[in-house]
């Protein structure tokens, strides 16, 4: 055996090992390249296979058969651009007049199977243009977010998308989320992803746990108010209805309406004041809606009236004053009582793992994207963590959070304590138990509750 047979063999052993063990690797090393060439060697026969081509223009048909030359061939889109990335490639097309996006996107399971690539997904990037993601490999089965991400203020990773993009959670752009999942489907691991990204962000955290708090008190140093009843509960959210009217109020003596204002300085929210007067916007975390909702006698209905009464003001009124809703639940339907398919249609954001039934589904997305109800319920009870990601706009996508370990998070939480902000509303429901070091010194705690 000669010794560039043993290197060969050596190659194909590594990119074999490396195929079934990093695939990431693999992908960087070999499959980018392989990949790239079997694109543009098979790009015109399996357009014209898939139904992506179109006739020649008229007049080239007149020239050919003016000059006796052979007809001209169906011109399928042409390239503009392809692009390599970490988890595969990222083609755009310019269509030819008569096609459409639609026509792209029917033929993705066809284009996957063509070039061999595990999926193709496709967005208008603008009109006549559109993008087509291919993934060499399944960037979900074992998700590693990219080492930089476009974070910014109130836009944080949160997981990754079934064609290696990421997928952010925008609160400026999506204000307010509903987060569905049974037990075990992963719902608590994109919790603790989302305060992770939040956690370094100057942003108060308000927690509602009615589990005892075994979720977020642990990560109770970086959180500014917690609540682990619903008794603690409507208190929390009545604390937080009279901060939003401060901020409004606060906002219209800044709005600076005189005629020498520019329309686009006149202050509406709170990203429109001056940053010394900006107050801190605050994302609250509600872990099981259900137990808020629930009740067994006249006086906790009464309760329960209250909370919902309060959610539904902030879905409706807190985007401006910076307040941004997460709600979390297992189970979210009709049967919660009133007020919860007003408090739904509030909640822009919608991510659904598992779930144990359709109903659910459906309440998710039944009213935004019905084709994502049949792609959440058929989420496999292995696949923790993989959850179907969709908003008002229609537009849904696969995603997975990476693993975080509740350990993992408390360390995170417990680095950034000293970004916690102290907020004089609520002050009383700063937890002071249950961590090492007490978050706030009982003096204070007691001057700001008096």
């Amino acid at each position: 055996m000669t010794a560039f047979t043993v290197a060969l063999v050596l190659v194909v052993a590594a990119a074999g090992l490396l195929r079934w063990r990093r695939p990431a690797w693999y992908w960087l090393a070999f499959g980018v390249t392989l990949a790239a060439l079997r694109v543009l060697v098979r790009y015109r026969s399996v357009m014209d296979a898939c139904g992506l081509t179109v006739p020649p223009a008229r007049w080239r048909l007149a020239l050919a058969r003016a000059t006796h030359r052979p007809v001209p061939e169906p011109r399928p889109p042409r390239i503009r651009r392809l692009r390599p990335t970490r988890t595969g490639l990222v083609l755009r097309l310019k269509l030819r007049p008569g096609q459409d996006v639609f026509d792209i996107a029917a033929a993705s399971d066809r284009l996957r199977h063509s070039f061999s690539m595990f999926g193709v997904t496709s967005r208008e990037v603008r009109s006549g243009v559109v993008e087509v993601r291919m993934t060499g490999y399944d960037v979900l089965k074992r998700v590693q977010m990219p080492a930089e991400t476009e974070t910014r203020a109130m836009r944080v990773p949160v997981a990754l998308r079934e064609d290696g993009s990421v997928h952010y959670r925008d609160y400026r752009a999506i204000p307010h989320a509903l987060t569905l999942g049974a037990t075990e489907s992963g719902k608590s691991v994109y919790q603790r992803n989302l305060v992770a990204g939040l956690a370094p962000l100057d942003v108060a955290l308000v927690g509602i746990d009615c589990k005892q708090g075994v979720e977020l008190f642990p990560l109770a140093r970086r959180f500014s108010a917690l609540a682990d009843s619903p008794d603690t509960a409507a208190e929390l959210l009545d604390a937080l209805v009279a901060r939003m009217a401060d901020v409004y109020r606060l906002i219209r003596t800044q709005q600076r309406i005189t005629v020498d204002v520019p329309d686009a300085e006149i202050a509406a929210d709170i990203w429109d004041l001056p940053d010394e007067l900006r107050p801190t916007p605050v994302v609250v975390l509600v872990d099981e809606v259900a137990e808020l909702a629930l009740y067994a006698s006249k006086e906790e209905e009464r309760r329960r009236d209250r909370i919902i009464t309060a959610l539904v003001r902030l879905a409706q009124l807190g985007r401006a004053a910076g307040i941004y809703l997460e709600i979390c639940g297992q189970r979210f339907g009709s049967e919660l009582g009133k007020g919860i398919t007003m408090l739904r249609a509030q909640l822009t954001g919608r991510t659904a793992h598992r779930l144990n039934d359709e109903t659910s589904a459906n309440m998710a997305f039944g009213d935004i994207a019905p084709d994502a109800v049949l792609a959440a319920i058929k989420i496999p009870a292995e696949l923790r963590g993989l959850a179907i990601a969709g908003d008002a706009s229609g537009g849904w996508h696969r995603i997975r959070a990476p693993h975080t370990s509740l350990r993992q998070a408390v360390n995170l939480c417990n680095r950034y304590a000293d970004r916690t902000p102290d907020l004089p509303e609520l002050a009383p429901f700063r937890s002071t138990t249950g961590t090492a070091t007490e978050l706030v010194p009982s003096a204070k705690a007691s001057t700001a509750t008096a």
